[in-house]
């Protein structure tokens, strides 16, 4: 297994800092991670799921959304759209460095992301979410009282993981506006929803609403007892066997064999 550094353009215009998770052997596929909410590209549960899953010959590109970590741009000029159009530009970028995803990994905001996402990016035969809320607007709850002022105010600032990061009123109306339900039932693609049943800040009926809204093949898999984070590695390891074992009846296949539902 080796890493190596790559950018593209991002939603803003400016660089995204990413990095390609290669096996040894040719890949049999590639895959794009999408990291949680004010998360990076490095947090444990991308690092590590992102790595293990070169030992089965899968490429991961993982990257920093627009204004976190490494990347370029002004987190408070985000919103979900273009957290959307990132993931749309990083597929754009492995298709035309290397070959384009058949397998979209999402970490919980970044779960919704590549549900909502899939539909733009065609090669994507297969999709699984770690820890992903039903509906995009569930991030707002981590606002607290602040979602008050940057409704009256127009923005405000959050302190979100011990940081500090700018919302304006366009991050509540744009989550608010998505079509997520849509988008689960219309995916046409394979569906591997991962959620731990003592989630903390993603209760575990939001698997249950994303599982029975999408169509089949589909599948549910409990990470028994982890945290939101999958901070011990544990966790991280067991989530990237179960991507393995599943990812090949799917991401591996023939582009036309892609299920209809």
């Amino acid at each position: 297994m080796h890493s190596a550094k790559t950018e593209f353009t991002g939603s803003q215009g400016t660089p995204l800092a990413a990095r390609l998770e290669l096996p040894d052997d040719t890949p049999c596929a590639y895959a794009l991670f999408a990291h949680c909410f004010t998360c990076s590209k490095d947090v444990l549960a991308a690092s590590r799921i992102c790595k293990a899953l070169t030992a089965y010959d899968i490429a991961v590109l993982r990257f920093d959304f627009t204004g976190l970590g490494g990347s370029g741009g002004d987190f408070g000029n985000t919103d979900f759209s273009s957290n959307i159009e990132d993931l749309v530009l990083a597929a754009d970028h492995l298709r035309t460095t290397y070959a384009a995803p058949t397998l979209l990994i999402g970490h919980s905001l970044g779960g919704a992301a590549v549900l909502a996402a899939r539909h733009r990016i065609p090669e994507a035969r297969a999709v699984a979410t770690i820890g992903a809320p039903a509906d995009p607007e569930h991030v707002l709850h981590l606002l607290g009282d602040r979602r008050d002022d940057i409704e009256r105010d127009g923005e405000a600032d959050v302190v979100l993981g011990g940081r500090k990061f700018r919302v304006r009123a366009s991050f509540l109306a744009d989550v608010a506006a998505q079509p997520q339900a849509r988008c689960i039932a219309e995916l046409d693609a394979a569906l591997l929803v991962m959620h731990s049943p003592v989630d903390e800040l993603v209760g575990v009926d939001h698997a249950r609403r994303i599982f029975d809204t999408a169509r089949h093949p589909k599948s549910f898999i409990a990470i028994d007892g982890a945290d939101h984070l999958l901070t011990r590695q544990a966790d991280a390891t067991f989530a990237a066997s179960v991507l393995a074992a599943w990812a090949p009846r799917y991401a591996f296949s023939p582009a036309d064999s892609r299920p209809t539902g």
